[in-house]
C-alpha cells in the first residue's frame, strides 16, 4: 500500500437507532464511491449481517472497510451482551483470539532488527528445554494399540519455524493423534498457568513432526510469548505494551479487561435453536496466562490502529513499530511447497500470505494478507488495493468460519474501481 496521511478523525456509525461516537486513525472518506467501493454492496453486508443478528446468530458486530487512508464504511449493529440487552457500540472490546498473533510476531520481529536473535536461531538457544523434545511417530504395540516412537528431530527448531507454523508443533484439539491427546492431558493453554509453565509442560510433550516438514497450525505464537519474555526480561504483556500498544496509542487493548472498562466488553450469546455456544474466556478472571497465541482483547479503534501502521509501511502518526523490509519480510510467503497450508494459500512470519488468486475458493489479491481469530473476527490488508477490512463478532466455532468467510466475499465484491 503506498504510504498514506494519517489523521486523527472521530466518526460516527448508525447503530440500532443510536450514535456510537468512535475515534480512529483514518480520516472518514464522503462515500465509499469516493475510494473506489460499492454503497450498494456494502448496504447489502450490512442487510447480511442484520438477519443474521435477527436470526440469532450473530449477538452484535462492527463491521469497517478502510480504502485509500480513508474509512470508506462502518458498520455498528446488534447487542453487545444479549444477557442484558445493551446495544453494541463502536468502541466495543472483543476477545480477539488468534488475532492476537500478528501483534506478537511483530514484537518478536523487533527484536530481530535490535540485533538480540536471529530468524534462523535455533529455539532452544534461548529455550534449552526445548531442544530436548523428541518426535513423535505413531506405531502400532505389541498389544495392537499405537503407541509413540521417539527419534531425534532431523534438525532443531528455528524461531523461523515459531513464526510460520512449520515447527513440529500443534494444539490439541486439532486432532485425535496420541501426541493431540498428550496437549489435553498435559493442560497446553491452561489460563492458570504463567508462559513459563506453558512452555515446561510442552517440552516434556513429543513433537508431531520434523521441525520444517510441514504446516501446522500451533501454539507456536504461545511459545514466541515466552521467548519474548526471557529476551525482553518481562512479562508479555508488559513487552507488548511497551513495544506495539503504547507507541500506536492502543489503550484498549490487553489481556484482561480492567473493571472500569467491563461495561464494554462484548459477549456471546445462545444460538438459534437451543444450541450450545462455544466457551468462551473469561476478561476479567485474573488468569496468569497471558497467550500469545491466542489471549488479548482489543476494539475496532485500537485493531485499526495497528493495521493502519502495517497498511502504511511500519508506521503510524510518527511512531515506528517495523521496518519497511522487515514488514515486506513477514508478509512473503514462508511455507513454500511445505504440505499443510490450503492452495493458494501461504504463509508469512504471523500472517496468512494470498499466493494464488485461485484454489482457495475465495476472492482476493495476491499479497494481501491477515488472520483470524476463534470467536470470528477476522482482518486483512490488501496492498494493491490499499485496502483494510476488520470483523469483529463474538459468535460459536461452527458459525465463525462461514461468517467471516461471507464477510469477506462480499467486502471483495465491492471494490469497483
Amino acid at each position: 500500500m503506498k504510504k498514506i496521511i494519517l489523521a486523527l478523525a472521530v466518526v460516527a456509525a448508525v447503530a440500532t437507532g443510536a450514535r456510537a461516537e468512535t475515534p480512529l486513525a483514518l480520516p472518514m472518506a464522503a462515500t465509499p464511491e469516493e475510494v473506489g467501493l460499492s454503497s450498494a454492496q456494502l448496504k447489502r453486508l450490512e442487510a447480511v449481517t442484520k438477519k443474521h443478528i435477527d436470526d440469532g446468530l450473530v449477538p452484535g458486530a462492527v463491521m469497517l472497510v478502510a480504502r485509500r487512508g480513508k474509512v470508506a464504511w462502518l458498520s455498528v449493529q446488534g447487542k453487545r451482551d444479549p444477557a442484558g440487552g445493551d446495544a453494541m457500540k463502536g468502541d466495543s472490546i472483543f476477545r480477539i483470539y488468534s488475532m492476537t498473533k500478528p501483534i506478537v510476531s511483530l514484537a518478536l520481529m523487533q527484536m530481530v532488527e535490535e540485533g538480540k536473535l536471529q530468524v534462523n536461531d535455533p529455539v532452544a538457544k534461548y529455550l534449552p528445554e526445548i531442544g530436548k523434545m523428541k518426535v513423535g511417530t505413531e506405531v502400532t504395540g505389541a498389544d495392537g494399540r499405537p503407541v509413540l516412537h521417539l527419534s531425534d528431530p532431523t534438525r532443531p527448531m528455528t524461531v523461523q519455524d515459531l513464526l510460520r507454523h512449520t515447527a513440529g508443533l500443534t494444539y490439541g484439539s486439532r486432532g485425535t493423534s496420541l501426541i493431540n491427546a498428550s496437549y489435553t492431558d498435559a493442560k497446553i493453554g491452561d489460563r492458570g498457568a504463567t508462559n513459563e509453565e506453558m512452555v515446561s509442560r510442552l517440552s516434556k510433550l513429543a513433537l508431531k513432526f520434523n521441525p520444517g516438514d510441514r504446516w501446522e497450525y500451533s501454539v507456536a505464537v504461545d511459545v514466541q510469548g515466552r521467548l519474548i519474555e526471557v529476551i525482553d526480561g518481562k512479562k508479555l504483556g508488559e513487552a507488548l505494551q511497551a513495544r506495539v500498544l503504547q507507541p500506536l496509542g492502543m489503550a484498549d487493548t490487553g489481556f484482561q479487561v480492567p473493571a472500569d472498562k467491563m461495561a464494554r466488553a462484548a459477549q456471546p450469546g445462545p444460538r438459534p435453536g437451543g444450541l450450545a455456544m462455544t466457551p468462551r474466556f473469561a476478561v476479567n478472571d485474573g488468569a496468569k496466562y497471558e497467550s500469545g497465541g491466542g489471549g488479548m482483547t482489543s476494539t475496532m479503534a485500537d485493531y485499526l490502529r495497528f493495521t493502519a501502521a502495517l497498511a502504511n509501511g511500519g508506521a503510524l502518526q510518527g511512531k515506528r513499530i517495523i521496518g519497511k523490509k522487515t514488514l515486506e519480510f513477514m508478509t512473503a510467503d514462508h511455507t513454500g511447497t511445505r504440505p499443510g497450508r490450503p492452495q493458494g494459500l501461504g504463509f508469512g512470519l504471523g500472517f496468512e500470505v494470498r499466493t494464488r488468486v485461485g484454489d482457495a475458493a475465495l476472492p482476493g489479491t495476491v499479497g494481501e494478507y491477515g488472520w483470524a481469530g476463534n470467536a470470528g473476527t477476522l482482518f486483512w490488508i490488501d496492498p494493491k488495493e490499499q485496502l483494510i477490512a476488520i470483523y469483529m463478532v463474538q459468535v460459536s466455532d461452527p458459525d465463525r468460519i462461514a461468517l467471516r468467510n461471507q464477510f469477506r466475499t462480499m467486502v471483495q465484491a465491492a471494490i469497483i474501481d
